[in-house]
């Protein structure tokens, strides 16, 4: 649960701002977005972590008391529809219990799909 009421401007900031065993989660979510994305460009937007790739957003998360949200567009979800369906979810979101282990690997698939999206959205304009 966040715990200071100042907005935080870097992912770091928002993240010390959870307690303990979130910020753990939260940590685990960061690395492997930056794993599988690692020429995305990390900042704030909509008050949580985002991630942008050729200057198009690519996915955000956020922390929850009881859940980790994770947002990566409609197409991110709409891809990755049925091995979401046991999740909540919203348009364009998706709520990961806390107290279920992270799906991690399926975090890392959903946004190297993202990745190829941007690039090949990019590739499109260029032409």
């Amino acid at each position: 649960m966040k715990m200071n009421p100042v907005a935080p401007s870097t992912a770091d900031e928002y993240i010390a701002g959870f307690t303990g065993d979130i910020q753990t989660i939260l940590n685990q979510v960061r690395a492997t977005i930056k794993q599988a994305a690692p020429d995305a460009e990390e900042s704030m937007s909509y008050g949580m972590p985002a991630y942008k790739l050729k200057g198009k957003p690519l996915v955000y998360f956020a922390g929850f008391k009881n859940h980790i949200g994770f947002y990566a567009t409609p197409s991110g979800h709409t891809e990755f529809a049925r091995e979401l369906s046991k999740y909540k979810q919203g348009k364009g979101s998706v709520q990961f219990p806390i107290d279920q282990p992270m799906p991690l690997e399926l975090i890392s698939l959903i946004v190297q799909f993202r990745v190829f999206e941007n690039i090949e959205k990019a590739k499109t304009k260029k032409k």
